[in-house]
């Protein structure tokens, strides 16, 4: 047996912890350039650090990162000779501030390190110290070693991945998600369950990630209803901050399947938010792999995960294996997650989405290679 895990040097979890900011942001640079998204949330940040003599640059991103908004704050930070960067935020702000520590020690543009868009050239340095602190549950980017852009004018995402870019420090205070709305708090808590359920049912397996997966689908499981119906549940919104931390680690130390090789696409293709998109796929997907394995690998191992899956999703230790795939669609009718028709999509975008689909590094993590067909039954079913 061989295996992988990278995290990052440290993580701090707890409620409270973002007081700590100043105090480990003075151990790793003199100025901060700081990545958010949410005046009310920076603002408190920021005013913590009057005190140390330290004084951030503070920048602010709207919407979900591109080409262009990611170079802005590169420029930015190089402008203002930052050595340190803090990104405080959702997933968008969290890959951005990645990228921007990533280009402080990296020489050249971003489009030099792109993937599909750009010359893909490997990250030599290691990135700018970096502090991730997440204010959403389900993204687990404050432990990834990618970030997503998007690139509008082509209608695809892109990514930016290396082990350089994993934060040199993550900060996980759930009560900084107290404040989210229902609709958001079921996406991104319903990234996070995917994002625990497909590493752990993944074609390349790890036994530190089948640990934590686990315990992030139990956490989820339990407390997705709850955090969506009383934002301020403390327990709850502990849960599903460790759930979403759980996926990170997962996804950045196995691989992840075929809601996300969909959901990539989908979302570059509409604005389709990602936890939202990948709350629809997931019980067809699961549905999708249960049924190919039985077609075409009647003696899979995989199957005895689904069954264990099943399992911890409906707490029913005689559960079937299919009862899995149909708890998560009860789940998401009771969540009200949208169909993908609401942003969109339509079936004759249908061929394009699984060309694209096929070829997206997330579904090479698939369980089995879905056929064409089996793409388009999902997207079928979803939209």
């Amino acid at each position: 047996m061989r295996f992988e895990f990278a995290a990052p040097q440290r993580i701090l979890f707890g409620t409270g912890t973002r007081v700590e900011v100043p105090e480990e942001a003075y151990k790793l640079g003199g100025h901060p350039f700081v990545v958010y998204d949410q005046q009310t949330i920076a603002d408190p940040l920021l005013k913590q650090f009057a005190p140390t003599g330290i004084s951030p640059l503070p920048h602010c991103i709207k919407g979900e990162p591109t080409v262009s908004s990611v170079c802005e704050a590169v420029r930015g930070a190089r402008a203002g000779n930052c050595d340190l960067v803090i990104g405080i935020g959702g997933g968008s702000v969290l890959d951005t501030g990645k990228v921007v520590a990533a280009l402080l020690t990296n020489e050249g543009n971003l489009i030099d390190y792109l993937e599909i868009v750009g010359a893909g050239c490997t990250l030599e340095k290691a990135s700018a110290p970096y502090i991730a602190i997440p204010t959403t549950a389900g993204t687990g980017s404050e432990v990834t070693r990618n970030a997503v852009i998007a690139v509008p004018e082509k209608q695809i995402k892109v990514s930016l991945r290396s082990p350089y870019m994993l934060p040199r420090l993550a900060i996980v205070d759930p009560e900084l998600t107290y404040s989210l709305p229902p609709e958001i708090t079921a996406a991104t808590g319903m990234d996070a369950l995917t994002q625990c359920i497909e590493p752990f049912v993944c074609n390349s397996p790890n036994p530190l990630v089948d640990s934590v997966c686990r315990d992030g689908i139990r956490r989820a499981v339990r407390s997705l209803w709850k955090a969506c119906t009383n934002g301020k549940d403390s327990r709850a919104r502990e849960d599903l901050a460790l759930a979403s931390l759980f996926g990170g680690l997962a996804l950045a130390n196995a691989k992840l399947g075929a809601v996300h090789g969909l959901a990539g696409v989908l979302g570059g293709m509409y604005p389709a938010p990602h936890g939202a998109v990948c709350a629809r796929l997931l019980p067809f997907v699961m549905d999708a792999n249960l049924c190919a394995l039985r077609k075409r690998e009647r003696n899979s191992p995989v199957l005895e995960r689904y069954a264990e899956v099943a399992i911890l999703l409906t707490g029913n230790a005689l559960a079937r294996i299919d009862d899995g795939a149909r708890w998560v669609l009860g789940l998401t009718r009771s969540l009200n997650i949208p169909a993908l028709g609401v942003y969109g999509v339509k079936k004759d975008d249908f061929p394009v989405i699984v060309a694209q689909a096929q070829k997206a590094s997330s579904m090479k993590g698939n369980t089995i290679i879905l056929t064409e067909e089996e793409l388009t039954d999902i997207l079928e079913k979803a939209i």
